[in-house]
């Protein structure tokens, strides 16, 4: 997974046609609970997940109203389409990216 910030963050996720991100910080456990999941979902499924450290990139985190973390979005030709809060079992987490892709 890539590692997007404030000044790769219009190429790596407004540009594409379809992307997850995963807003997290290092100190959040439920955020490295998913971390995994999230590996394994963007191989097994062929897309791009991208993570925000919401500490390195708060003016992202700001923009897109994130308040709690992990919060996943998908975003679909530059546009927000859909939102998670919270840890979700593998299982959930594919379903509901396979949902809206």
């Amino acid at each position: 997974m890539l590692h997007v910030n404030e000044g790769s963050f219009q190429k790596e996720v407004l540009d594409k046609d379809f992307v997850v991100v995963d807003f997290f910080a290092e100190w959040c456990g439920p955020c490295r609970m998913i971390g995994p999941f999230l590996e394994s979902i963007e191989s097994e499924l062929g897309i791009s997940i991208v993570k925000i450290n919401i500490d390195e990139s708060p003016n992202i985190a700001a923009k897109y109203e994130v308040m709690s973390i992990p919060t996943i979005m998908i975003f679909k030709n530059g546009e927000k389409i859909a939102e998670n809060v919270g840890a979700a079992s593998k299982a959930r987490l594919t379903e509901w990216i396979k949902k809206h892709q």
